[in-house]
Parts: structure tokens; sequence; C-alpha cells
């Protein structure tokens, strides 16, 4: 099935396949890895670099400007915020 099929280049195994061949300590660094450097997505990645150069070029070339990473990602999906955090943004 399609859907079972490990992705970004994991090496085109199913997700069973990987489950019997995955150490538990392997996926733990996986894990860690991904939790500090992100998606291995290599097209997000390209994206969030392309929105950073892109936020850094507005903000330096306009006086009132205060653009985010996040506003030249159309595929980033904004993480939910608290009830604290809206109410801190609509002072």
């Amino acid at each position: 099935m399609w859907h079972e099929l490990v992705l970004n280049g994991i090496g085109g195994r199913t997700i069973a396949e990987a489950k019997r061949n995955l150490s538990y300590p392997e996926f733990c660094r996986w894990a860690q890895f991904r939790k500090r450097r992100g998606s291995l997505h290599t097209g997000m990645r390209l994206e969030e670099s392309f929105g950073r150069w892109m936020a850094n070029y507005f903000n330096f070339n306009s006086k009132n400007s205060s653009k985010k990473p996040t506003d030249f990602m159309p595929h980033y999906i904004e993480p939910p915020i608290t009830l604290d955090q809206a109410m801190e943004q609509w002072r």
C-alpha cells in the first residue's frame, strides 16, 4: 500500500519493516535530531531558508516592516496559541 511507505528517503521500506529493523535507541536519536533540526523534508527546509532570507531583506529595506519568516512560507502551519497569548496580541 502506498500509505504504508516510509517517505523522506528513509530507504523506501514499509512502516512494518522500519519498525522491525529500527532499534529503540536509534529511534530516540532520530527523535532528538528532528526536535533539534526540524523536518527532514528538503522542500520545507528550503522554504524555511527562503523565508528567513526574505524576512531579513524586507526588515532591512523597510523602516516599518516587521515580517517574520513564516510570512513567506505558504506551507507552514502556525501552531495554535493559548488564550493568554491571544489576549496579549490583541492589546
